[in-house]
């Protein structure tokens, strides 16, 4: 087989002739365009030269997806911030306060504070602060702390009681000038959990100390429901446990939320 029959041009051909009609166009793909203008995508190097005046430039995109221009990024609120703080500004504007979990001294504190503050911020006098207990137990000291609290403000005080509710929580309840119960809420008396530490002397002092506190609790509840102080304090000592309806029954709240 010889070169000319195995290559149909010979080594030596130019190539095909220049076509009229396939002219160099800038940015096609393949073919150059005038000289100093950098193919599209291409980034600008230093040193390179300014195209020609007149000459349309195509901003340089990164690689990867871009954003459809017809779907705006969504905002929302709970994203970023202390989301929680808000929504509990946003709940006192209403007048409305939560309490829920464990009540100690800390969450006493400030369980009191926006008590305090909705009462001196109350231009009506006669619109209630409502207040949301939901599945709250509580240490007696800081139970008490927030009766005594409730019993200072001058503006009415509904309490709802929704989820579990249990032991020193009962006298926050029971504080309160309108006591509300959902339907499947729960109360439980009982005493509040305690253990000490110390000498003899300082055992025997808070002893004392702590039946003190328990009559002022014991007293409270009896106060609201019309039963006997011993009657009181032998269900809590029992753990009697009553529903939504044995509650109103109780006396301890005074209708079910519809």
């Amino acid at each position: 087989m010889t070169a000319a029959a195995e290559y149909p041009f010979p080594p030596e051909w130019p190539g095909p002739p220049d076509r009229p009609d396939r002219r160099a166009r800038p940015g096609q793909p393949g073919e150059p365009g005038p000289p100093g203008q950098p193919e599209p995508g291409e980034p600008r190097w230093p040193g390179r030269p300014d195209p020609s005046p007149g000459t349309p430039q195509r901003p340089y995109r990164p690689p990867g997806p871009q954003p459809s221009p017809l779907m705006a990024p969504g905002h929302a609120w709970i994203d970023s911030g202390d989301w929680q703080g808000r929504l509990r500004e946003r709940l006192l504007e209403q007048r409305v306060v939560m309490a829920h979990g464990h009540l100690d001294d800390t969450a006493a504190t400030l369980l009191c504070a926006q008590l305090l503050t909705l009462d001196a911020d109350s231009a009506d006098r006669a619109t209630p602060i409502r207040l949301h207990l939901q599945s709250l137990t509580a240490d007696l000291q800081a139970a008490l702390t927030v009766m005594d609290a409730i019993d200072t403000i001058g503006v009415p005080l509904h309490a709802l009681a929704r989820g579990h509710i249990a032991g020193p929580a009962l006298g926050v309840l029971a504080a309160a000038g309108r006591r509300i119960t959902y339907p499947n809420a729960g109360f439980l008396l009982s005493e509040p959990e305690t253990g000490f530490t110390g000498t003899a002397t300082s055992l025997a002092t808070r002893q004392r100390q702590l039946e003190s506190m328990l009559d002022a609790f014991y007293f409270r509840l009896a106060d609201v429901t019309g039963h006997e102080v011993d009657a009181i304090r032998d269900d809590a000592r029992r753990g009697r446990f009553l529903n939504a309806h044995e509650a109103v029954a109780y006396g301890l709240v005074q209708q079910v939320a519809n």
